[in-house]
């Protein structure tokens, strides 16, 4: 099993910025993708951000240029720097780390923007 613990989430005003970190603990061998999804409420589950254990990453289109991903293998974790956020960023961010065919969820943080 692996566990993931997010930090990071907040209110912020439009334009701010938040940085998440996601940390795996467990059975975290051989752990390939980790990443960043996010539920608005009324909407499905969305992709935000992965990367790959190599560092390769892959954006969804809206967060191009405002979301940086980034991982430090030694530490096992993840991280989201979010700038230039927007209220329609408002949404639950959960973590998501990949063992294929496994995938593993962090339990969630909430990030507010206001407007």
């Amino acid at each position: 099993q692996v566990q993931l613990v997010e930090s990071g989430g907040g209110l912020v005003q439009a334009g701010g910025s938040l940085r998440l970190s996601c940390a795996a603990s467990g059975s975290i061998f051989s752990l390939n993708a980790m990443g960043w999804y996010r539920q608005a409420p009324g909407k499905q589950r969305e992709l935000v951000a992965v990367i790959a254990r190599g560092g390769n990453t892959n954006y969804a289109d809206s967060m191009k240029g405002r979301f940086t991903i980034s991982r430090d293998n030694a530490k096992n974790t993840v991280y989201l720097q979010m700038n230039s956020l927007k209220p329609e960023d408002t949404a639950v961010y959960y973590c998501l780390a990949e063992r294929a065919p496994l995938r593993y969820w962090g339990q969630g943080t909430q990030v507010t923007v206001s407007s």
